[in-house]
C-alpha cells in the first residue's frame, strides 16, 4: 500500500491505495436474464427473476450435496460462529437443512420435480427429514426431555413447520405414517414446551399449528397462549418489540410470521387472532418502506445482519392487503433493489455460500449463535413467491414512491414512530435512509455480546454508510467514546430516549463503567447531514471522542482535505463514491482523520474522521460540544456556506441553546 501527502491551495490531500487483488470467485455474481425494463424500469426484475435468484442461492448450497445422505453442512469461517465442538454438529446440520428448505419449498411448490446437480430436491429433503428421527443417523435430533428448556432445535423445527405448511404435498404427504408420527413426536416435544419471550414463540406456534392441521393431538391452550403473547408484543406503527430491542426481527420475524400464519392456518382456525396480525401488518406499509434507500438498499443495523435479504420478506405480502393506498410498484422496487444489493456483490458468496457478514465475511457483526448455514434464514425473502402471479405486487409498474413524487432534494424528511421512539430520516440529495432506535444494554450483562455492541449502539445507521467497528485505540464511527478508568476507550451504549421535537432527536446517555460520565445528546438531520449540539454534564474529568461515519477504501485512492472557515477546522474524506465532512463548531479541541484496518464490512482498509477533547468540570468554560456531520456524492464541490451554515451558537439558559443559521433560520435546542 502506498501513501502520498499533497498540499494544494490550503487543502491537505492524503492519497492511499490498496493494491491487493480480489479473491477469485467460484461462482459468478447473479445475472439477470432478459430483464424487463418496461414493468420494472429500475431493476428489470420480475417474478421470474426472483425465482432465478432463489435457484441461484439454492444451487450454491447443493454444490455440497452429492448423495441423499450428505448434510447441508458448509465450510466454517474462522471466529466466533459455531460449532466449536462435535456436540453442536447435529444442530448445525439441522440449521442448514431447515433454512435452505425456506428457499426450496417455494420452488418445489411450483416445480415438484426440481433437480440440482443431479439430485432430486424433493427426494433429498424427504430423506433428510427422516434422518432427524433415525437414532442411527448423525443427523438425529434427540427429543426434548420433559424438563428441557428451549433450544436452537426449537427454532429449526419451527422453520421446518413453515416449509411443511408451504409445500405439504411435495415434502410431507409422501412420507410414511411411521415417519410422520416420528417427526410429529420429535417436533412436538420441542413445541409443546417452554420458549423464549421473543419472536421465538412463533416457532412453537407453527409446529403446533401444522400438526393440528394434520390431525394430531396438540396443546391448543399453549398455542393460544403463545399467539396472544405475540400479539401483545406489538407496539404500533408496524413495530413489534423483541424484548428488549427493535430491529429487523420486527419484520422478518413478527410481521412475516403473523401474516403467514394467518394465511396458512389462523384465518380458518383463529380468525380473531388472524385479524389482529393483519391489522398490525397493514401498519408497516406507512413506515417500513422509508427505512430503505432510494435504490432499495437496506441499512446495516441490528443483530443477525447476515440474514440480509430477509429484511424484505414482509413486502410481497402487502399484496394480500390489496389496498389502493399501497404503492405496490414501490414495494417491489425496494424488494428487488435489496436482492440485487447482495446477489450482485462479488463478496456475497464464499465457497458458493453466503458469508457471515454484510457483504464479505465480517467478524465484528457475527453472533455466537450463528453457524455457516444460519445465513439461509435469508431464504424467507422467497416466501414472496407464494404471492400469485396476477397480484399487484408483481403486476404494478416499478417506481420509487415518495423519492420521486414527494421528496425534494433540498429538504430532509423525518418519520417519527412514537410507539417505538424510532426515527427514520430520508435524505433525497443522497438517496439515503437513516434510523435512530433503541439501545440500552450493559456489556457486563450482555452474555451473547450483541445487544450492547455496534449492532445497536451507534448514534444512527445509514443506508449509504455501513457501520464500522470500534478500534482499540479510540477510533470510533458514529458514536461517542470515552477513556475509562481502565484506560480503555468505551463507547456509549446506555441511551435513554427523551423526545423528538421540532426536528430534533433528544437522548440522554451514561457511560456504563462510570455513571458520573453523562451526556445530553441532541441531533437535527439536515438536507446534507446532521447538526449535533450535545452537552457534557459529567461530574468527573474525561477524555472523549466523537466519530463521523466511516468510508471504505475502494478502487480509487482515498483523499483527505483539511480546511478552515472563520476559525473552524474541517476535514473531508473522499473515496470516489462519497465525501464526508466533519466540522468542529464548539467545545472540541482537535480533529483528525484516521486510517483503520479490519474494522469495516466493505473493505479491510477504511478511513474515519474524529473530533476529540478533554472535559474537566472544574476548569471547562463550556459543557457544549457542537459539530456538523456532512456528506456529498464524490465529485460534487463544497461551498463555504454548505460547510459552515452556522452563524452563531448561543446558550440562552441552563437548558436551552439557540443555533442561528446564515440563512436567517433559528433553532432552539431544549434539553429539558
Amino acid at each position: 500500500m502506498r501513501r502520498i501527502i499533497i498540499i494544494v491551495l490550503g487543502f491537505t490531500f492524503l492519497i492511499t491505495n490498496d493494491l491487493s487483488a480480489q479473491d477469485k470467485r467460484e461462482k459468478p455474481v447473479f445475472q439477470l436474464e432478459n430483464p424487463d425494463f418496461i414493468r420494472s424500469p429500475h431493476t428489470g426484475m420480475t417474478k421470474k427473476h426472483w425465482e432465478d435468484a432463489a435457484l441461484y442461492i439454492l444451487e450454491g448450497a447443493f454444490s455440497y450435496i452429492k448423495t441423499l445422505d450428505d448434510p447441508m453442512k458448509f465450510p466454517k469461517l474462522p471466529g466466533k460462529s459455531y460449532p466449536h465442538d462435535e456436540g453442536k454438529v447435529p444442530t448445525e446440520k439441522l440449521e442448514g437443512l431447515s433454512r435452505t428448505l425456506f428457499v426450496a419449498a417455494t420452488l418445489l411448490k411450483k416445480n415438484p420435480n426440481l433437480e440440482i446437480n443431479g439430485i432430486k430436491v424433493a427426494d433429498y429433503y424427504k430423506h433428510q427429514l427422516v434422518q432427524l428421527i433415525n437414532p442411527e443417523s448423525s443427523a438425529f435430533i434427540v427429543p426434548r426431555a420433559k424438563n428441557g428448556g428451549p433450544s436452537q432445535n426449537l427454532v429449526e423445527y419451527g422453520a421446518l413447520a413453515m416449509s411443511l405448511f408451504i409445500a405439504p404435498d411435495v415434502i410431507w404427504e409422501p412420507l410414511s405414517k411411521v415417519d410422520k408420527d416420528g417427526l410429529a413426536a420429535s417436533m412436538l416435544s420441542y413445541a409443546d414446551g417452554p420458549t423464549v419471550d421473543s419472536n421465538w414463540k412463533f416457532f412453537n406456534i407453527f409446529v403446533l399449528s401444522f400438526f393440528d392441521e394434520q390431525g394430531y393431538e396438540v396443546n391448543r391452550l399453549l398455542l393460544e397462549k403463545y399467539v396472544q403473547e405475540s400479539l401483545k408484543d406489538y407496539r404500533g406503527e408496524g413495530w413489534y418489540n423483541d424484548h428488549p430491542a427493535y430491529d429487523y426481527y420486527s419484520m422478518w420475524a413478527f410481521q412475516l410470521y403473523g401474516i403467514l400464519w394467518s394465511q396458512l392456518y389462523g384465518d380458518e382456525n383463529y380468525p380473531e387472532y388472524a385479524k389482529g396480525f393483519r391489522s398490525n401488518f397493514s401498519d408497516l406499509t406507512g413506515n417500513y418502506p422509508y427505512l430503505f434507500a432510494k435504490d432499495g438498499k437496506m441499512i446495516m443495523w441490528g443483530r443477525s445482519i447476515s440474514y440480509r435479504i430477509a429484511s424484505i420478506s414482509p413486502l410481497p405480502f402487502t399484496g394480500l392487503l390489496e389496498a389502493e393506498s399501497i404503492n405496490y410498484g414501490w414495494m417491489r422496487r425496494i424488494a428487488s433493489g435489496t436482492l440485487l444489493q447482495f446477489l450482485q456483490n462479488p463478496d456475497f458468496l464464499k465457497d458458493q455460500v453466503p458469508t457471515l457478514g454484510f457483504y464479505g465475511h465480517f467478524e465484528p457483526a457475527v453472533q455466537e449463535y450463528s453457524a455457516r448455514g444460519s445465513v439461509y434464514w435469508m431464504g424467507k425473502a422467497f416466501f414472496g413467491l407464494l404471492i400469485p402471479d396476477d397480484n399487484p405486487f408483481w403486476t404494478a409498474t416499478e417506481n420509487e414512491g415518495s423519492w420521486e413524487d414527494t421528496f425534494k432534494e433540498d429538504q430532509v424528511y423525518n418519520k417519527f414512530q412514537e410507539a417505538s421512539n424510532i426515527l427514520i430520516t430520508n435524505y433525497p440529495a443522497l438517496g439515503a435512509s437513516e434510523i435512530r432506535a433503541w439501545c440500552h444494554e450493559r456489556k457486563v450483562d450482555d452474555w451473547q455480546h450483541f445487544r450492547s455492541s455496534e449492532n445497536y449502539n451507534k448514534l444512527s445507521y445509514n443506508s449509504e454508510f455501513p457501520w464500522q467497528a470500534d478500534g482499540e485505540n479510540g477510533e470510533i464511527s458514529m458514536n461517542y467514546s470515552f477513556l475509562n478508568d481502565k484506560k480503555e476507550w468505551e463507547p456509549l451504549r446506555l441511551y435513554t430516549f427523551k423526545k423528538f421535537e421540532n426536528g430534533i432527536y433528544y437522548r440522554d446517555a451514561v457511560l456504563e463503567t462510570n455513571d458520573q460520565v453523562k451526556m445530553q445528546l441532541a441531533e437535527m438531520p439536515l438536507p446534507n447531514g446532521i447538526l449535533r449540539v450535545d452537552k457534557n454534564i459529567s461530574s468527573v474529568a474525561v477524555a472523549m471522542r466523537l466519530g463521523h461515519y466511516a468510508l471504505p477504501r475502494l478502487e480509487v485512492d482515498v483523499l483527505i482535505y483539511t480546511k478552515r472557515i472563520k476559525g473552524h477546522e474541517i476535514q473531508i474524506i473522499d473515496n470516489g463514491v462519497h465525501q464526508l465532512a466533519l466540522v468542529s463548531l464548539k467545545g472540541w479541541e482537535h480533529i483528525e482523520t484516521l486510517e483503520t484496518e479490519g474494522l469495516h464490512p466493505v473493505s479491510d482498509h477504511s478511513t474515519v474522521s474524529n473530533v476529540s477533547g478533554v472535559f474537566n468540570p472544574e476548569v471547562k468554560s463550556t459543557t457544549l460540544y457542537a459539530s456538523l456531520i456532512l456528506w456529498k456524492k464524490s465529485g460534487e464541490s463544497w461551498s463555504n456556506e454548505e460547510l459552515m451554515p452556522i452563524h452563531k451558537i448561543k446558550t440562552i439558559s441552563t437548558n436551552k441553546v439557540q443555533v442561528s443559521l446564515k440563512n436567517g433560520k433559528q433553532y432552539t435546542f431544549d434539553f429539558h
